[in-house]
């Protein structure tokens, strides 16, 4: 894929707001890892030796470690058209958002990668500054965090199965 690893404007947006750690338990990166970086991550984070990176492009953290990424999957389509995907420190995985645009509107609605996987969207709490990039980057696609995570789920319900069965060695 073409300009796989440049950094999508949208998240250029995202990391340039300061945003509070009490209310978002996210970390931008300036740009993606390496790719050596993310197969190494893999690695470790599996225990298996054999798999590679290269369906992956992270591009934050959480506090704890955890991390938040593009995932490859859609073959044809641009950068911000792939599933946005988390994989937590203690070992929580699970998809977060249909594209790059459905991030947006989570995040903007109070809910960032880790507490998608983690606890859903019980309740919103909208910001306006990632809502201002929401709207600028995926305008007209407003959607509630809720909304967001329940068309994700439909779309790949098996995900954080099918993921950790493929870890196996």
């Amino acid at each position: 894929m073409s300009g796989d690893r440049d950094f999508p404007p949208a998240l250029h947006a995202l990391a340039a707001l300061d945003l509070d750690p009490e209310e978002y338990d996210y970390e931008p990166y300036p740009g993606f890892t390496s790719a050596g970086e993310t197969t190494d991550w893999i690695r470790s984070w599996t225990g298996n030796d054999e798999l590679d990176g290269a369906p992956y492009r992270v591009f934050a953290q959480d506090g704890t470690g955890g991390l938040a990424a593009l995932w490859l999957t859609r073959p044809g389509q641009p950068l911000d058209g792939q599933p946005v995907v988390f994989f937590g420190s203690e070992g929580a995985v699970g998809v977060v958002a249909r594209d790059l645009g459905d991030f947006l509107w989570l995040m903007a609605d109070g809910v960032g990668p880790m507490e998608a996987v983690e606890f859903g969207a019980t309740e919103s709490a909208p910001n306006a500054e990632l809502r201002a990039v929401a709207e600028e980057f995926a305008p007209g696609r407003e959607r509630t965090a809720a909304a967001v995570l329940a068309a994700v789920r439909a779309e790949f319900p098996d995900f954080a199965e099918e993921f950790l069965a493929s870890c196996r060695h």
